[in-house]
């Protein structure tokens, strides 16, 4: 379990591509400073499983064809750039929210809204993840625990990115970053069109499970 928190930027500098998975080598001192083989870091919000630890403070850790596939982990290249989060200790504070890093899908950054001292960014949502989606609410972008500030839907909407270019949108929501989260964490640089990891809240999941069953 995570809570969203991310510790440091990484950096991806190596790929091994193989047939149906990939061998990702990511550097990421923090992390890794008390990391073994078998742990999990969250990468981007996705929980993956450390498989070595090197001496440069760069760990390995291999993705599945289905992960690259349904993450935005399978568009990263060598020298992009990732947030780390290790998994929640248990005498530790929970500073976000309960993370699983269990991606649901994939959103899609399609404006930013700078202001003074934060800045709005909206997102593509994809339409069965509505539902989970409440102003006020938790979300995971990234691995980025967020409270949701705005949502809506179907409206054509400015990118914000000083270009006055503009598209018709399905649903999405908006989060308000703070300058730590700007300055910390990926999102922060995430130009519009950049695909982001969406993880709802699962309580939301499960009980609409449970309601299902009534």
């Amino acid at each position: 379990m995570f809570t969203g928190i991310v510790e440091e930027l990484g950096e991806i500098i190596d790929i091994d591509n193989l047939a149906d998975s990939a061998r990702l080598v990511i550097k990421g001192p923090v992390v890794t400073s008390d990391a073994g083989h078998g742990d999990s870091i969250a990468v981007n919000g996705v929980c993956l499983t450390v498989v070595e630890v090197r001496p440069d403070g760069a760990f390995t850790a291999d993705v599945m064809a289905e992960t690259l596939n349904r993450s935005s982990l399978g568009a990263i290249g060598v020298g992009s750039q990732v947030n780390l989060e290790r998994a929640a200790a248990v005498n530790s504070r929970l500073g976000g929210h309960i993370v699983q890093g269990h991606v649901d899908g994939t959103g899609r950054v399609i404006s930013r809204s700078p202001s003074e001292h934060w800045e709005v960014v909206r997102i593509a949502l994809p339409s069965e993840l509505s539902r989970y989606v409440v102003e006020k609410g938790s979300i995971t972008v990234d691995g980025i625990s967020l409270t949701v500030s705005g949502l809506g839907s179907g409206a054509s909407e400015a990118t914000g990115n000083g270009t006055g270019a503009s598209e018709a949108t399905g649903d999405w929501f908006e989060v308000s970053l703070i300058p730590t989260t700007l300055a910390l964490t990926t999102l922060g640089r995430a130009a519009v069109g950049t695909p982001v990891n969406l993880e709802v809240d699962v309580i939301a999941k499960y009980v609409e499970r449970l309601m299902s069953a009534r």
